[in-house]
């Protein structure tokens, strides 16, 4: 199983962010990181393909928890 994040390329400056987002992610392996697997363009869109974690995205995970600063801290330490 793996992950799309489907990225619009049509507004302002959104290939270069594409561009820096795949290079960082290809750049910068970790086991605590989610991995990037490859990287498509369909239909004007660009497509990463990165590992699936279970449990939705982080965006989602945070809107969903309350978080109080000390375990913000101990999450951005780990």
């Amino acid at each position: 199983q793996v992950a799309i994040k489907k990225m619009s390329l049509q507004e302002d400056m959104s290939e270069e962010l594409a561009v820096n987002e795949i290079v960082a992610m290809r750049d910068n392996r970790n086991p605590n990181i989610v991995t990037y697997l490859d990287s498509y363009l369909v239909d004007g869109q660009l497509w990463l393909a990165m590992e699936f974690m279970d449990g939705g995205t982080l965006s989602d995970v945070l809107e969903a928890v309350y978080l109080g600063e000390g375990q913000i801290g101990a999450v951005c330490r780990e």
